[in-house]
Protein backbone atom coordinates (compact mmCIF):
# COMPACT_ATOMS: atom_id res chain seq x y z
CA UNK A 1 0.00 0.00 0.00
CA UNK A 2 1.63 3.42 -1.24
CA UNK A 3 0.61 6.43 0.85
CA UNK A 4 0.40 9.44 -2.20
CA UNK A 5 0.50 12.92 -0.31
CA UNK A 6 -1.17 15.66 -1.99
CA UNK A 7 -3.08 12.64 -3.64
CA UNK A 8 -5.86 15.35 -4.49
CA UNK A 9 -4.06 17.71 -6.42
CA UNK A 10 -3.29 18.53 -9.96
CA UNK A 11 -0.09 15.95 -10.06
CA UNK A 12 -1.26 14.32 -7.45
CA UNK A 13 -4.48 12.74 -8.91
CA UNK A 14 -2.36 11.85 -12.27
CA UNK A 15 -0.19 9.82 -9.85
CA UNK A 16 -2.96 8.28 -7.61
CA UNK A 17 -4.61 7.35 -11.52
CA UNK A 18 -1.22 5.97 -12.80
CA UNK A 19 -0.58 3.79 -9.76
CA UNK A 20 -3.81 2.16 -9.43
CA UNK A 21 -4.01 1.34 -13.06
CA UNK A 22 -0.55 0.05 -12.25
CA UNK A 23 -1.65 -2.71 -10.11
CA UNK A 24 -0.69 -0.28 -6.81
CA UNK A 25 -3.02 0.34 -3.70
CA UNK A 26 -2.67 3.63 -3.03
CA UNK A 27 -4.34 5.78 -0.05
CA UNK A 28 -4.47 9.49 -0.34
CA UNK A 29 -3.39 12.17 2.31
CA UNK A 30 -4.15 15.71 1.49
CA UNK A 31 -4.89 18.62 3.34
CA UNK A 32 -7.13 20.06 0.69
CA UNK A 33 -5.74 23.22 1.17
CA UNK A 34 -5.35 23.07 -3.05
CA UNK A 35 -6.15 19.62 -3.81
CA UNK A 36 -10.14 18.84 -4.04
CA UNK A 37 -12.05 15.49 -2.87
CA UNK A 38 -13.50 15.20 -6.29
CA UNK A 39 -9.88 14.09 -7.64
CA UNK A 40 -10.19 11.16 -5.75
CA UNK A 41 -11.18 8.04 -7.53
CA UNK A 42 -14.21 6.25 -5.83
CA UNK A 43 -13.01 3.35 -3.44
CA UNK A 44 -9.48 5.15 -2.81
CA UNK A 45 -9.18 6.16 0.62
CA UNK A 46 -8.86 10.05 1.95
CA UNK A 47 -7.32 11.12 4.93
CA UNK A 48 -7.56 14.47 5.57
CA UNK A 49 -4.61 15.90 6.95
CA UNK A 50 -1.63 17.85 7.31
CA UNK A 51 2.06 16.94 6.80
CA UNK A 52 3.39 19.00 9.90
CA UNK A 53 0.54 16.52 12.03
CA UNK A 54 3.11 13.74 12.82
CA UNK A 55 0.26 11.87 14.97
CA UNK A 56 -2.46 11.77 12.14
CA UNK A 57 0.36 10.98 9.77
CA UNK A 58 1.37 8.18 11.59
CA UNK A 59 -2.19 7.06 12.26
CA UNK A 60 -2.94 6.93 8.74
CA UNK A 61 -0.08 4.76 7.89
CA UNK A 62 -0.45 2.20 10.35
CA UNK A 63 -4.24 2.23 10.09
CA UNK A 64 -4.24 1.56 5.99
CA UNK A 65 -0.94 -0.64 6.25
CA UNK A 66 1.23 1.67 4.31
CA UNK A 67 4.60 0.12 3.13
CA UNK A 68 5.91 3.47 0.76
CA UNK A 69 5.17 6.72 0.78
CA UNK A 70 5.00 9.21 -2.77
CA UNK A 71 5.45 12.34 -1.17
CA UNK A 72 3.90 15.02 -3.50
CA UNK A 73 2.18 17.09 -0.85
CA UNK A 74 3.97 21.04 -0.97
CA UNK A 75 3.98 24.64 -1.81
CA UNK A 76 5.04 25.24 -5.16
CA UNK A 77 4.79 28.67 -6.70
CA UNK A 78 8.23 30.47 -6.93
CA UNK A 79 7.37 33.91 -6.36
CA UNK A 80 4.90 33.22 -3.65
CA UNK A 81 7.98 31.59 -1.77
CA UNK A 82 9.83 34.70 -2.56
CA UNK A 83 7.44 36.54 -0.67
CA UNK A 84 6.42 33.67 2.39
CA UNK A 85 10.17 31.86 2.60
CA UNK A 86 9.34 30.72 6.69
CA UNK A 87 5.94 29.55 5.06
CA UNK A 88 7.82 27.52 2.61
CA UNK A 89 10.26 26.37 4.37
CA UNK A 90 7.70 25.29 7.02
CA UNK A 91 4.90 23.15 4.90
CA UNK A 92 7.88 22.04 2.55
CA UNK A 93 11.18 21.04 4.61
CA UNK A 94 9.21 20.68 8.61
CA UNK A 95 6.54 19.06 6.87
CA UNK A 96 8.92 16.43 5.01
CA UNK A 97 11.01 16.14 8.22
CA UNK A 98 7.72 15.56 9.89
CA UNK A 99 6.65 12.50 7.14
CA UNK A 100 10.24 11.20 7.62
CA UNK A 101 9.58 10.61 11.35
CA UNK A 102 6.15 9.20 11.36
CA UNK A 103 7.18 6.54 8.43
CA UNK A 104 10.16 5.96 10.79
CA UNK A 105 7.63 5.13 13.69
CA UNK A 106 5.29 3.28 11.40
CA UNK A 107 8.64 1.18 9.90
CA UNK A 108 7.62 2.39 6.29
CA UNK A 109 10.34 2.47 4.30
CA UNK A 110 10.20 3.59 0.86
CA UNK A 111 10.00 6.98 -0.32
CA UNK A 112 9.63 8.62 -3.99
CA UNK A 113 9.65 12.41 -3.44
CA UNK A 114 8.65 15.01 -5.48
CA UNK A 115 11.41 17.43 -6.43
CA UNK A 116 11.52 19.86 -8.88
CA UNK A 117 14.20 21.39 -11.64
CA UNK A 118 13.96 24.30 -9.74
CA UNK A 119 16.84 22.70 -7.48
CA UNK A 120 18.87 23.69 -10.62
CA UNK A 121 18.66 27.47 -11.01
CA UNK A 122 20.16 28.70 -13.78
CA UNK A 123 22.73 25.86 -15.41
CA UNK A 124 24.85 27.47 -18.14
CA UNK A 125 24.83 23.35 -19.86
CA UNK A 126 22.78 22.17 -23.07
CA UNK A 127 21.78 19.27 -21.36
CA UNK A 128 21.25 19.14 -17.25
CA UNK A 129 22.03 16.09 -15.82
CA UNK A 130 22.00 14.98 -11.98
CA UNK A 131 25.28 15.98 -11.70
CA UNK A 132 25.09 19.48 -12.85
CA UNK A 133 25.48 21.91 -9.85
CA UNK A 134 22.62 22.79 -7.87
CA UNK A 135 21.84 26.59 -7.16
CA UNK A 136 18.31 27.20 -6.60
CA UNK A 137 17.46 30.77 -7.08
CA UNK A 138 14.24 30.96 -5.23
CA UNK A 139 13.36 29.89 -1.56
CA UNK A 140 10.47 27.12 -3.43
CA UNK A 141 13.81 25.63 -5.27
CA UNK A 142 16.01 25.69 -1.94
CA UNK A 143 13.28 23.56 0.00
CA UNK A 144 13.18 21.01 -2.82
CA UNK A 145 16.73 20.72 -2.37
CA UNK A 146 16.80 20.39 1.24
CA UNK A 147 14.40 18.02 1.07
CA UNK A 148 16.91 15.75 -1.22
CA UNK A 149 19.60 16.49 1.35
CA UNK A 150 17.36 15.45 4.43
CA UNK A 151 15.80 12.33 2.92
CA UNK A 152 19.23 11.24 1.19
CA UNK A 153 20.53 11.38 5.06
CA UNK A 154 17.48 9.43 6.32
CA UNK A 155 18.63 7.16 3.61
CA UNK A 156 21.84 6.56 4.96
CA UNK A 157 20.81 6.61 8.93
CA UNK A 158 17.55 4.04 8.46
CA UNK A 159 17.47 2.77 5.34
CA UNK A 160 15.15 4.24 3.62
CA UNK A 161 14.74 3.58 0.39
CA UNK A 162 14.07 6.52 -2.05
CA UNK A 163 13.50 7.87 -5.34
CA UNK A 164 13.82 12.16 -5.68
CA UNK A 165 12.43 12.74 -9.60
CA UNK A 166 13.34 16.04 -10.49
CA UNK A 167 10.58 17.17 -13.03
CA UNK A 168 10.82 19.73 -15.61
CA UNK A 169 8.35 22.00 -17.17
CA UNK A 170 4.47 19.95 -16.31
CA UNK A 171 1.90 20.30 -18.83
CA UNK A 172 -1.55 18.73 -20.29
CA UNK A 173 -4.16 16.61 -18.69
CA UNK A 174 -5.19 13.13 -18.87
CA UNK A 175 -8.70 14.33 -18.84
CA UNK A 176 -10.55 17.54 -18.59
CA UNK A 177 -11.68 17.28 -15.50
CA UNK A 178 -7.96 16.49 -14.27
CA UNK A 179 -6.62 19.68 -15.56
CA UNK A 180 -4.47 22.23 -13.67
CA UNK A 181 -6.63 25.13 -12.03
CA UNK A 182 -3.77 27.00 -12.04
CA UNK A 183 -2.58 29.79 -14.15
CA UNK A 184 1.11 29.68 -13.45
CA UNK A 185 3.00 28.47 -16.76
CA UNK A 186 3.48 29.18 -20.50
CA UNK A 187 0.17 26.96 -21.64
CA UNK A 188 -2.91 28.82 -19.50
CA UNK A 189 -0.98 32.09 -19.31
CA UNK A 190 -1.35 31.87 -22.92
CA UNK A 191 -5.08 30.84 -22.83
CA UNK A 192 -6.19 33.20 -20.44
CA UNK A 193 -4.65 36.06 -22.62
CA UNK A 194 -6.28 34.72 -25.81
CA UNK A 195 -9.93 34.64 -23.76
CA UNK A 196 -9.32 38.21 -22.79
CA UNK A 197 -8.86 39.20 -26.45
CA UNK A 198 -4.87 40.06 -26.15
CA UNK A 199 -2.08 38.85 -27.52
CA UNK A 200 -0.28 36.54 -25.78
CA UNK A 201 3.48 37.70 -24.36
CA UNK A 202 7.13 36.73 -24.66
CA UNK A 203 8.78 37.55 -22.35
CA UNK A 204 12.11 38.73 -23.97
CA UNK A 205 13.30 37.69 -27.68
CA UNK A 206 17.19 38.37 -27.12
CA UNK A 207 18.50 35.05 -25.54
CA UNK A 208 21.24 32.95 -27.02
CA UNK A 209 18.74 30.74 -28.73
CA UNK A 210 18.21 29.47 -32.02
CA UNK A 211 14.87 31.99 -32.09
CA UNK A 212 16.23 34.33 -29.08
CA UNK A 213 13.41 32.81 -26.71
CA UNK A 214 14.04 30.63 -23.94
CA UNK A 215 14.35 27.28 -24.78
CA UNK A 216 12.40 24.41 -21.61
CA UNK A 217 11.69 20.95 -21.78
CA UNK A 218 8.06 20.42 -21.66
CA UNK A 219 6.49 16.97 -19.74
CA UNK A 220 3.18 15.69 -20.14
CA UNK A 221 1.95 15.34 -16.72
CA UNK A 222 0.84 11.57 -17.53
CA UNK A 223 4.23 10.76 -18.15
CA UNK A 224 5.28 12.54 -14.52
CA UNK A 225 2.83 10.49 -12.89
CA UNK A 226 3.99 6.93 -14.55
CA UNK A 227 7.64 8.15 -14.00
CA UNK A 228 6.35 7.68 -10.38
CA UNK A 229 5.02 3.96 -10.81
CA UNK A 230 7.98 3.19 -12.11
CA UNK A 231 10.00 4.32 -9.14
CA UNK A 232 7.89 2.95 -6.99
CA UNK A 233 8.43 -0.24 -8.57
CA UNK A 234 12.18 0.28 -8.61
CA UNK A 235 11.98 0.75 -5.04
CA UNK A 236 9.96 -2.58 -4.31
CA UNK A 237 13.33 -4.45 -4.49
CA UNK A 238 15.72 -2.26 -4.13
CA UNK A 239 18.23 -2.64 -1.05
CA UNK A 240 18.09 -0.43 2.04
CA UNK A 241 19.63 2.75 1.87
CA UNK A 242 19.24 3.03 -2.04
CA UNK A 243 18.66 6.86 -2.82
CA UNK A 244 17.82 7.67 -6.64
CA UNK A 245 18.04 11.30 -7.89
CA UNK A 246 16.37 11.08 -11.45
CA UNK A 247 15.54 14.04 -13.79
CA UNK A 248 12.17 13.24 -15.32
CA UNK A 249 12.03 15.05 -18.69
CA UNK A 250 11.78 14.48 -22.18
CA UNK A 251 15.39 15.31 -23.01
CA UNK A 252 14.14 17.69 -25.86
CA UNK A 253 14.31 21.72 -25.98
CA UNK A 254 11.38 23.68 -27.09
CA UNK A 255 11.48 27.68 -27.38
CA UNK A 256 8.66 29.52 -26.04
CA UNK A 257 8.32 31.19 -29.46
CA UNK A 258 7.81 27.54 -30.93
CA UNK A 259 5.29 26.79 -28.14
CA UNK A 260 3.48 29.89 -28.40
CA UNK A 261 3.07 29.27 -32.32
CA UNK A 262 1.61 25.81 -31.33
CA UNK A 263 -0.63 26.97 -29.19
CA UNK A 264 -2.11 29.44 -31.70
CA UNK A 265 -2.61 26.77 -34.27
CA UNK A 266 -4.17 24.24 -31.66
CA UNK A 267 -6.66 26.95 -30.76
CA UNK A 268 -7.62 28.06 -33.78
CA UNK A 269 -5.68 31.92 -33.31
CA UNK A 270 -2.88 31.86 -35.77
CA UNK A 271 -4.15 35.22 -37.23
CA UNK A 272 -2.79 36.57 -33.39
CA UNK A 273 0.85 38.02 -33.10
CA UNK A 274 2.32 37.36 -29.91
CA UNK A 275 3.94 40.27 -28.72
CA UNK A 276 7.45 40.61 -27.10
CA UNK A 277 8.49 42.46 -24.05
CA UNK A 278 11.10 42.61 -21.96
CA UNK A 279 12.81 40.09 -20.38
CA UNK A 280 11.98 38.84 -17.08
CA UNK A 281 14.25 38.27 -13.88
CA UNK A 282 15.88 35.42 -13.20
CA UNK A 283 15.05 33.65 -16.54
CA UNK A 284 17.82 31.50 -17.59
CA UNK A 285 18.27 31.02 -21.56
CA UNK A 286 17.92 26.80 -21.89
CA UNK A 287 16.99 24.39 -19.28
CA UNK A 288 16.82 21.19 -20.38
CA UNK A 289 17.01 18.04 -19.36
CA UNK A 290 18.77 14.73 -19.90
CA UNK A 291 16.86 12.13 -19.52
CA UNK A 292 19.57 9.13 -19.76
CA UNK A 293 19.80 7.95 -15.72
CA UNK A 294 15.36 7.89 -16.02
CA UNK A 295 15.62 5.57 -18.54
CA UNK A 296 18.19 3.34 -17.01
CA UNK A 297 17.07 3.32 -13.64
CA UNK A 298 13.66 3.40 -13.98
CA UNK A 299 13.25 1.61 -17.12
CA UNK A 300 11.08 5.14 -18.34
CA UNK A 301 10.55 7.28 -20.79
CA UNK A 302 8.10 9.79 -21.64
CA UNK A 303 5.81 8.97 -24.64
CA UNK A 304 4.11 12.12 -25.17
CA UNK A 305 4.90 15.49 -27.38
CA UNK A 306 4.24 19.09 -27.18
CA UNK A 307 0.25 18.81 -29.27
CA UNK A 308 -0.63 16.23 -26.80
CA UNK A 309 0.06 18.64 -23.93
CA UNK A 310 -1.28 21.63 -25.52
CA UNK A 311 -4.50 19.95 -26.70
CA UNK A 312 -5.47 18.44 -23.76
CA UNK A 313 -4.66 21.25 -21.82
CA UNK A 314 -6.85 23.17 -24.32
CA UNK A 315 -9.78 20.80 -23.80
CA UNK A 316 -8.61 21.23 -19.72
CA UNK A 317 -9.03 24.91 -20.01
CA UNK A 318 -12.40 24.80 -21.85
CA UNK A 319 -14.00 22.71 -19.50
CA UNK A 320 -13.09 24.55 -16.32
CA UNK A 321 -13.99 28.04 -18.07
CA UNK A 322 -17.16 27.52 -20.76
Amino acid sequence: MWMITGGAGFIGAHVVRAMTEGGQKVVVYDDLSTGSRDRVPAGVPLVVGSVLDGSRLEAALREHGVTGVVHIAAKKQVGESVERPLYYYRENVTGLQTLLEAMQTAGVDRMVFSSSAAVYGMPDVDLVTEETDCRPMSPYGETKLVGEWLINAAARAYGIRSASLRYFNVAGAATPEMSDSGVFNLIPMVFERLEAGEAPRIFGDDYATPDGTCVRDYIHVEDIASAHLAAAVRLEEAPAGTALTVNIGRGEGSSVREMVDRILKITGKQDVAPVVTERRPGDPARVVASADRARTELGWSARFGLDDMIDSAWQGWRHRHG
